[in-house]
């Protein structure tokens, strides 16, 4: 079997990581794969589709024919997933366009207790600014999106060594890339050692990393961290951990300089194999930290509770790799509702999807080139029930950046530089499913999105509804009708509202 996927010249690193992902096969012994081409017929019309303000709003009707594939395979040696989908979308008064839609991921244990090897690739629309319109939907049109490839390839070296620690190097190469607007390469080594004290007393583990990255609009930058961790289990429940290290980062600061010791203390709490807490406080060069990770699984229902801080950059969030929490709870729960698994994975992203509009947790990655302070807090929840499923999702993030705005001049023009200097993103979501009969389902879903510019006083909303029903015609083959209502406002003007349908035909030969 030839898969073939055209991208063009400069995709040689994404090229490379889907041959590492599809011939991982090597490496593995016999498994159990599903391959499913399909096929996508969409026709939609929007009265709003390139996002403009009321007065110059116009109509537009759309085709589209988007051929994909899915590979997939789950064996003890090797996991793997592949969506890819090309779109082609004819529009009734504006050019034609095609994008790309990649999201594949695998895992291989190319020696088993030895080496392993993960690798990620993924080609996806994503809006430039947190300000000014925001696109919901592909056909949507706005000067506000650009395609974003990113990849990572990770082989590492993993051995449990008894009574001594349990040992992992790994070595990182990941790149993200959107035409003239980004390039960023990185490459990094980490090294990992977890003492093993057969799970009495105290226990220490450390950690060394370095890391390269080469950004086109920047000088190369390296970051170094060293630490090491002691833990102590008070007993069977809680336990005690402290650490301390030595961070050495070389990006210029427009403050203080980003190097220095830190520590941190916290605690882990597992009264039962249902709950978990974990917590900390500590000092880095920024200021002070702390961080909590708290879950719940009832029966019918999973909490999470999560807030970070951290440095981080756009592209290390372009690949960063959400909780799969709320998605494993949801897997275990619809085994007897969705017995195929990969069935039921599709099943659960679409779902996942729809409620998650904007992004990962609600809120726009936008395009910088720039280091910032991230805080982060998400409240997330999924109910479940034989016929029904909701999803709510409460999250607030704030963003201080740590370099100067010159380098960003690109992105935003000179007179929007401060616009993304401190900035702060609020957002509520909320998803419903509800499975009619065998073969019909319902799924509702709102959003609403707030970013505000703390330094220039900018405040943009966004808001979405959706609703789709989608029935299955025959076993491989089912049809959807989806109807929205978006609305955008602004302080600073722009606003639009955008009312769209569609309906959709999909085949999995």
């Amino acid at each position: 079997m030839v898969i073939m996927i055209s991208l063009s010249p400069r995709d040689a690193p994404y090229r490379l990581t889907m041959l590492v992902l599809l011939t991982l096969p090597g490496a593995a012994v016999p498994a159990d794969w599903h391959v499913t081409p399909t096929l996508r017929l969409r026709e939609s019309y929007s009265d709003n589709s390139n996002l403009a303000p009321p007065q110059q709003a116009r109509g537009e009707f759309t085709t589209e024919v988007s051929p994909g594939i899915e590979i997939g395979t789950d064996g003890p040696r090797l996991q793997l997933t592949l969506s890819y989908a090309l779109q082609k979308v004819a529009y009734s008064r504006q050019a034609d366009r095609t994008n790309h839609v990649l999201d594949a991921g695998g895992h291989a244990a190319v020696l088993p207790d030895w080496l392993f090897l993960d690798a990620r690739a993924s080609i996806s629309r994503y809006n430039v600014s947190a300000f000014g319109p925001q696109q919901f939907d592909p056909t949507q049109v706005t000067g506000n999106t650009s395609t974003v490839h990113s990849t990572s390839v990770s082989p590492y070296l993993h051995h449990y060594f008894q009574g001594l620690a349990t040992a992992e190097l790994r070595y990182d190469y990941q790149r993200v890339d959107s035409g003239g607007l980004l390039s960023v390469r990185s490459s990094g080594a980490n090294l990992q050692l977890t003492g093993d004290n057969g799970g009495r007393g105290w226990n220490w583990s450390l950690r060394l990393d370095r890391r390269r990255i080469d950004d086109a609009a920047l000088p190369p930058v390296t970051m170094s961290d060293a630490a090491f961790t002691l833990s102590y289990p008070l007993n069977g429940n809680l336990a005690l951990s402290g650490t301390g290290g030595y961070e050495k980062n070389d990006y210029h600061a427009t403050g203080t300089r980003p190097q220095g010791g830190y520590w941190s203390a916290g605690a882990t709490w597992s009264p039962s194999p249902r709950t978990r807490i974990a917590a900390s406080v500590g000092r880095r060069y920024f200021g002070n930290t702390a961080s909590l990770e708290a879950e719940y699984r009832m029966r019918n229902m999973f909490w999470t509770l999560n807030y970070h801080e951290d440095i981080t950059t756009m592209h290390g969030e372009f690949l960063s790799i959400a909780p799969a929490g709320l998605s494993d709870f949801l897997f275990d729960l619809w085994a007897t509702r969705i017995p195929d698994p990969e069935t039921r994975r599709r099943t659960i992203k679409v779902f996942m999807a729809i409620s998650r509009l904007m992004g990962p947790d609600g809120n726009v990655n936008f395009f910088s080139h720039r280091y910032y302070l991230q805080k982060q807090l998400e409240l997330a929840t999924v109910y479940s029930t034989p016929r029904s499923t909701l999803g709510i999702s409460l999250s607030n993030a704030r963003r201080d950046a740590q370099t100067s705005s010159a380098i960003d001049s690109v992105l935003l023009g000179p007179d929007q530089l401060t616009l993304t200097d401190r900035t702060r993103q609020s957002a509520l979501q909320a998803g419903w499913s509800w499975r009619m009969t065998a073969r019909d389902n319902l799924t509702v879903s709102a959003s609403h999105n707030r970013v505000k510019s703390l330094t220039d006083g900018r405040a943009d909303r966004n808001s979405a509804l959706v609703l789709s029903l989608t029935r299955q015609l025959q076993n491989q083959v089912s049809a959807s009708v989806n109807l929205r209502h978006v609305r955008h406002n602004s302080n600073a003007g722009g606003n639009y509202r955008e009312n769209g349908v569609s309906a959709a035909l999909t085949v999995a030969f």
